[in-house]
């Protein structure tokens, strides 16, 4: 197709030339998502981004495919927060983080505040041992040790700003 444009050619030509390419795009993203629900949330962004590109589109299958193959990459790269199963909801948005550091670092008072305790630090434990070491060095110093990052950073050798960085990572 020649250059298009939403704005001067129309989004009909557009809507044309994603019709056209639709079911080859679908399974491109299929065959590459690890989770199908985001098949048509991907598809549907694309669609989103193609309607309001500014500039011309020289070959829209080629563009289509190259910002569905973009839009998977930047949705690998989010990380999603995990709940603590059993525990907390989708509907506890607002769960108070005293309540948590309660839990974790307070005397439990009855077998059932013992046994959530356990869970807490299991699921900690677990999501620490996941962490590049790194990362797991500079939050486990941070947050159990009582460091600063000035003192972490004078022991390690690092900047305050590279530990910092590595800390939002684990987070």
């Amino acid at each position: 197709m020649s250059n298009m444009k939403a704005g001067e050619v129309g989004e009909s030509l557009l809507i044309s030339a994603l019709n056209a390419c639709r079911a080859r795009l679908k399974a491109f993203i299929r065959g590459r998502t690890a989770v199908r629900d985001d098949v048509d949330d991907i598809l549907q962004e694309v669609t989103w981004q193609l309607m309001k590109v500014e500039q011309p589109v020289e070959n829209v299958a080629a563009w289509l495919f190259r910002a569905a193959r973009n839009e998977m990459i930047d949705r690998a790269r989010k990380k999603h927060e995990v709940s603590l199963p059993g525990y907390l909801t989708a509907d506890d948005e607002d769960f108070p983080e005293q309540e948590i550091a309660e839990t974790l670092f307070g005397v439990p008072q009855t077998p059932e505040e013992e046994y959530l305790n356990m869970l807490l630090w299991e699921e900690l434990g677990q999501a620490l041992s996941e962490l590049p070491p790194p990362q797991r060095e500079v939050f486990e110093k941070t947050e159990f040790e009582g460091y600063s990052m000035k003192m972490l950073a004078e022991e390690t050798g690092d900047s305050v700003q590279a530990l910092l960085s590595r800390k939002h990572k684990a987070v």
